[in-house]
């Protein structure tokens, strides 16, 4: 049965990324979701490249009303909101660019917000088999909960509050714009709007097989630069309210710490330091192994004795970095690393 307007409204932002948009695109047009019950806004936070001219090409290709909004460059943050301005639906979905949603995405999500389960949600991330081996490792190391996915949303019971992230979330409307929308931190704005929608009392809700495809980092850089730019970002947060930040969010910072003292105690307590070494290279090789074999895939293993260390200093040294600029020093916001990164 057709509805005069959607229910759903899709959000995705995007700046430079044309790349990205094909795969995106033809995963929300798989979805088995009627069509008649949800858009998507293309939000161009000022792309130079043939961002415009391809999205206008898939509107003419698919089967589901598609929009294209732009705005001069001013971050992720400003782009959803511009989209959300742009929107008609009554449910506000955002998926961000490099992501593709599994075909019943919005069918899960749609059941669920009919039968009022929640006022805001989240899903889980993985990575598809044709993905790149280095997006398969990091999928892993970012997902395993015995790194961060005891706090991202990937098991029902978590290690730290449960704040839905932008890749795969969704508010009712009237509370985002009741809330007024996300602010206007570079990284980290998702969790901050995610915690004013907590404490606005709404009802938040983990759809736990309502998954989206992350197409993550290619390279060892961005990933390292990605993953300090989070941990500067935890600060941040903490900064606008100490509750956005938990014990479980130092202890990157402590393993960070106990790296730099086995590497500078070599020479003054060797002992130690070799224990401490040896110790972190065993349970290294012993999560690199067990994901290898999940995986399948010897280069994933391979890769994780690079990304998880990567994924643990890289956080550790922007959080111990950004905790040292903002509460010791009492500095103004510290935005991590800019260049090229979106």
């Amino acid at each position: 049965m057709a509805t005069s307007k959607p229910i759903i409204s899709i959000v995705t932002p995007t700046f430079n990324r044309s790349d990205e948009l094909d795969h995106l695109i033809k995963s929300i047009d798989k979805q088995t979701l009627n069509s008649d019950y949800f858009e998507m806004i293309i939000s161009d936070d000022g792309s130079t490249d043939d961002t415009k001219e391809k999205t206008k090409k898939w509107i003419e290709k698919v089967g589901f009303k598609l929009q294209y909004v732009c705005q001069n460059n001013n971050g992720p943050g400003s782009a959803r909101n511009n989209g959300v301005k742009n929107s008609n639906g009554e449910l506000i979905v955002f998926i961000d660019s490099d992501c593709e949603a599994d075909n019943n995405w919005l069918k899960i999500i749609y059941d669920s917000y009919k039968n009022n389960l929640f006022d805001a949600f989240g899903g889980p991330d993985r990575a598809k088999t044709d993905f790149l081996p280095i997006q398969i490792a990091i999928d892993y190391s970012m997902t395993s909960f015995f790194t961060t996915g005891g706090m991202r949303g990937h098991k029902k019971n978590m290690l730290a509050k449960f704040y839905p992230r932008s890749h795969n979330m969704g508010v009712k409307k009237t509370i985002f714009e009741r809330i007024g929308g996300f602010g206007s931190l570079r990284h980290g704005q998702d969790i901050e709007l995610s915690h004013r929608i907590r404490n606005s009392g709404a009802k938040i809700e983990l759809l736990i097989d309502a998954v989206v495809y992350h197409r993550r980092r290619t390279t060892l850089k961005k990933f390292f630069r990605q993953v300090f730019n989070w941990g500067v970002a935890r600060v941040n947060l903490g900064k606008i309210d100490i509750a956005m930040l938990e014990i479980i969010h130092f202890i990157p910072s402590f393993v960070t710490l106990i790296v730099l003292f086995a590497i500078l105690g070599i020479g003054l307590t060797p002992n130690i330091s070799f224990l401490l070494i040896f110790s972190g290279l065993i349970g290294l090789f012993l999560f690199s192994s067990v994901g290898g074999i999940k995986k399948k895939s010897l280069s994933v293993m391979v890769l994780l004795m690079l990304i998880v260390p990567s994924q643990i200093i890289g956080y550790g040294l922007g959080f111990l970095i950004a905790f040292f600029k903002r509460f010791i020093l009492n500095q103004s916001e510290f935005a991590g690393f800019q260049k090229k990164y979106y």
